[in-house]
């Protein structure tokens, strides 16, 4: 098997399929590094450049959370179904599934950086390091942050959203129209976008129940059973190195990521310039070198604490 081979499938998640990709072997010296998506209710797709780490030596497990892309989907179900704890509980099972809990590392993008906050916060055993990449620490501090980006937008636009908006008529090609010219500007600065960003674009709208559910008809206008949903009171508990990311011109805004810098015990932030909410595609090479240098530190710190261990079994014995 080389370095880089790929393995796909999907594990059982409370009568359900979870679907994933693996690529690369696992090497005894580095953890898994395990990506976790955004949305709620996008796909793995706009993440599938992180499999350059495999390259590396390191194996990187990608997913697609449960009601998108390659899992299970389920239109029918309402909102008491789709929750934070349902998607923590789905990223716990797949850890075990896959055989990885024991030494890996979490890359969340947006919502996923909520998500694997949340999961650190619990103090996970196997848990080496962990990567907040453009992700609020709370909805409130989103929707805050919204209002700010949304009255800053080109005269007129922010009028048709609100009318819309308020309206109900947000599936109309106007708004569609209005809401890309904030897309544009704060999710991904890049024309045309790119493929694999597109990809996730078009799985999230072919089946947009779990995004509408949980979020609403937009980034901006979050009215789903997120709303009010965050991290912070969280964030003070999660013991393991964390790297936070995000865009100069990022919708994920300063003051919506600060606290995970502030309330993460040594957290250190760093900011793409010219990126907006997807850095891992508008500065790639800068995004490599900065995510490779801190899973070396990872790796160093593993191999660091695995010898002492050693050591204190060694002299015990």
């Amino acid at each position: 098997m080389s370095p880089t081979s790929t393995a796909k499938g999907t594990v059982p998640f409370r009568g359900h399929r979870t679907w994933y990709r693996v690529t690369g072997r696992p090497d005894p010296d580095r953890p898994a590094l395990v990506v976790v998506h955004g949305g709620p209710g996008a796909t793995h797709d706009y993440l599938l450049g992180l499999t350059a780490f495999a390259e590396r030596g390191w194996q990187v497990v990608h997913y697609d959370q449960l009601g998108n892309g390659g899992s299970t989907h389920l239109p029918d179900r309402g909102a008491d179904f789709w929750t934070p704890e349902l998607f923590l509980d789905e990223l716990d099972n797949l850890l075990h599934r896959l055989g990885v809990a024991d030494d890996y590392a979490l890359f969340g993008q947006s919502w996923g950086g909520m998500l694997v906050a949340a999961h650190a916060a619990t103090r996970p055993a196997g848990l080496r390091g962990l990567v907040v990449a453009n992700a609020p620490a709370s909805y409130r501090l989103w929707l805050d942050e919204m209002a700010v980006l949304r009255a800053a937008l080109p005269p007129g636009v922010d009028e048709t959203l609100r009318r819309h908006e308020a309206a109900g008529t947000t599936g109309s090609e106007e708004y569609i129209d209005a809401m890309m010219v904030f897309y544009k500007r704060h999710v991904c600065r890049l024309d045309p976008w790119p493929g694999e960003y597109m990809a996730t674009f078009m799985e999230t709208h072919s089946d947009p129940t779990v995004y509408r559910t949980m979020n609403g008809p937009s980034e901006f206008h979050v009215i789903g059973t997120l709303r009010d949903w965050g991290v912070v009171d969280a964030l003070p508990r999660i013991d393991v190195p964390t790297l936070v990311l995000s865009g100069r011109h990022d919708e994920a805004t300063p003051a919506a990521v600060r606290p995970f810098r502030d309330l993460i015990p040594g957290a250190r932030w760093e900011v793409f310039e010219e990126s907006s909410h997807v850095p891992h595609l508008e500065e790639p090479e800068r995004f490599t070198e900065v995510l490779g240098g801190f899973l070396d530190e990872i790796r160093t710190g593993a191999a660091t604490q695995a010898a002492a261990v050693r050591a204190t079994t060694v002299s015990r014995g």
